[in-house]
Formats: C-alpha cells, structure tokens, sequence
C-alpha cells in the first residue's frame, strides 16, 4: 500500500527514542520529512544524522525543546516552514510519568506531570492544528491507561484518558476543515521506557514473562509495529479515520 506520504512534513515530539523515534523511522520511510523535538540535544542530533542517513536525503531537522515549554509549539512550526516550508500535521508523544500508586503521588508530580503530559501536548495540539489544511493530521501517542488503568500508574491513569477525551473533541471541532486527529494506544512495546518499569519491580524477566502472559500474542512488541501503525494513521490512507483511539497492544486491552 502507497502512504501517500512523500514530501509530506510532521513534527513528531519525543523523536529522538522510543515510540517517537520508531514513527520517525517510519515516516521517513514512507517518503516523509520530520521535525524531531526532545530535550536532549545530542540524542536529537543523532537521531536526525541516522534518519538523513538511512533516506540518502534531508529528511530530518532536530529542535531541542521541552513540549511543556509555551515556546514549544512556535519553534517546531517555524523550524518546518523554514527548511520546507509546509506543515502537514504532528506526532505528539511525550514521556511517561513516574511510576507511583495514587496514595504516594505528590501534588509537585502532579503538577509536573500536568505541564508536560497533559497541557503541553494540548498546547501543541491546538497550535498545530491551527496552521493545518484540509488533510493535515494530528496525532497523540498515549496508553492502554486510557482504557484500563495500570498497576502503580496513577499518573498516566489519570492523565491519559483526559487527552483521549480532548483529542475526540478536536476531532469533532476540525472535521469540518477536512483535518484528522487520532490516538494510538500503546500496550507492551519493547523501548527503553517499559525496560525500565520492569527493571522497577527487581525481577524484570519475571515482570515481562508475567505481561507476556496477558498479551494474546504472547510477546512484547517491536518499536517498528508501533511506527507503522502510526505511519498508516498519520497518512493519507487512513483518510476517513478520526477520533479513533487506536490500540497498538497485541490484544492486551480486553475492552471493545
């Protein structure tokens, strides 16, 4: 299947590892350019030279910002219309909240959490969004929280079905515009970050043969499945989807 996606230019926040950069990779893949944004500007800068590398092509731009900063959204903007001078729509992952039970949360995390998690993908979400034309595409890269809540995540359970339930109004307010906005809901993906909250309970194997155990597929998976599926969600093929909360968990959601 042809994504449609040559050419296009995203913005895709949290680029440098992850779930971020696993869409990057895809994009690029398909023919799309990419704006990366992190925090780290070395990781960043390593990111866009193995993107550019592996296209043989100017396909990556790196900008070193936190997504919670208000100045976030301008400069992602800017950096895209200066190199290529389009924006066809943004990838918005940000990076999980500390893992902790509700009881033991402080109101700082809380309000750490809010800024980054929660207001600072909604300020790029709505910025983005107002520069988009008919075809752009949004998208926010969430968890299975928005469905079901987690073990000792009281912060993501909370947090992410808010922007689910925001990113199905702004579906509703850009439809007219010909604009979609979607989300992807990932399970168990082989990343850094879930290596780490494994690691967190002492026994990691024995945490990752447990999740495995609920996963019908059996097994973690792969940065790559997750780029693809928000490669396909982002482009052109998937022109009638919006508002959707895509699972990208093997099964693990039991929930229709």
């Amino acid at each position: 299947m042809d994504l449609q996606l040559t050419d296009r230019v995203f913005i895709v926040t949290g680029g440098a590892r992850g779930l971020g950069r696993a869409s990057a990779d895809a994009l690029v893949a398909e023919g799309a350019r990419v704006v990366l944004s992190g925090r780290s500007q070395d990781s960043l800068l390593d990111a866009v030279a193995a993107l550019n590398r592996a296209a043989d092509r100017e396909a990556a731009v790196a900008v070193a910002v936190d997504n919670s900063h208000p100045d976030a959204p301008g400069r992602l903007m800017a950096a895209a219309d200066d190199v290529w001078g389009r924006l066809d729509g943004a990838l918005i992952s940000v990076g999980g909240p500390p893992k902790g039970a509700v009881s033991a949360v402080t109101d700082d995390q809380w309000t750490a959490a809010f800024e980054s998690v929660f207001l600072g993908a909604v300020r790029l979400a709505t910025k983005v969004s107002s520069s988009l034309s008919a075809g752009g595409a949004l998208g926010l890269v969430l968890s299975s929280s928005v469905r079901a809540p987690l073990p000792e995540m009281a912060i993501s359970n909370g947090l992410r079905p808010g922007l689910a339930m925001v990113a199905k109004t702004l579906a509703d307010e850009l439809g007219p515009r010909g604009v979609r906005v979607n989300g992807l809901m990932p399970g168990r993906i082989e990343t850094e970050r879930v290596a780490e909250l494994d690691a967190s309970t002492g026994d990691a194997e024995g945490a990752r043969r447990a999740a495995e155990a609920t996963i019908p597929l059996g097994r973690y998976g792969r940065p790559e499945e997750f780029g693809a599926a928000a490669a396909f969600l982002m482009s052109p093929a998937a022109s009638f989807l919006t508002g959707v909360m895509l699972p990208v968990d093997g099964g693990l959601l039991r929930a229709l």
